[in-house]
């Protein structure tokens, strides 16, 4: 490992908490990482930290052996001042590396050069919506789900979610994640698209769900999605 990542792991463990790692170590199942224990908005500050080095030295996965090793990679991709050329080869190498919901989520909120550059984000993240990856695949809704929720991309959004046949968890919690997050912004839009959606009966009844538990929805919503349940 080189001398800057020997740094950032020293930081690491200078900023440990052992109960944080304990409690989010129930929360973020990753298969192959091990938590230090660091909270997210601290990565996210060295991230800003880094983000002024020399981030290709950083930006390699040949010794990634935590939790924290990954997240502080997504976040100095996003936080970064680079163009979305660099952008998406960085995420090109860093996607498919992805083993939990967390890291995927958080490096998604962290990739706000989106908003200047939608249509060319918009192509770059079609190859993983049809991708085999589990947390391919949720990439793609998330980041679905954080920009691109407007009146040019959601039809085309539900179009892709109805050929989506994942059975795989955090898939289906993120396909309700987004329909839940959908109604909020374009109700109409995404009634229409619930009355004759063929997704599976699971994934429909948890975004049925959440749009209940949403502070952004009406009583009166919730009174007709409640009768919606199959």
């Amino acid at each position: 490992m080189s001398n800057i990542n020997d740094k950032i792991r020293a930081r690491f463990f200078e900023l440990q908490d052992e109960k944080f790692r304990e409690f989010s170590s129930s929360l973020c199942n990753t298969s192959n990482c091990e938590m230090i224990g660091v909270r997210t908005p601290q990565i996210r500050n060295i991230a800003k930290e880094l983000s002024k080095e020399n981030i290709n030295e950083i930006l390699k996965y040949d010794d990634i052996k935590y939790y924290e090793d990954m997240l502080i990679r997504g976040f100095l991709i996003g936080v970064s001042k680079i163009s979305i050329e660099d952008t998406f080869r960085y995420l090109e190498e860093f996607i498919p590396r992805i083993d939990n919901w967390a890291v995927c989520d958080s490096t998604c909120a962290s990739l706000k050069i989106t908003k200047k550059h939608m249509d060319e984000m918009w192509k770059f993240l079609q190859k993983y919506i049809k991708s085999d990856g589990e947390y391919e695949i949720r990439f793609a809704i998330v980041m679905y789900l954080d920009y691109f929720i407007d009146d040019k991309y959601i039809k085309k959004i539900f179009n892709q979610i109805e050929q989506i046949s994942d059975d795989r968890y955090y898939v289906k919690m993120a396909v309700a994640w987004f329909l839940a997050t959908a109604y909020a912004k374009f109700p109409s839009d995404t009634m229409e698209f619930l009355k004759k959606t063929n997704i599976d009966n699971w994934t429909y009844n948890k975004a049925i769900q959440k749009m209940i538990e949403s502070y952004r929805v009406s009583d009166g919503d919730k009174a007709i999605l409640r009768k919606m349940k199959k």
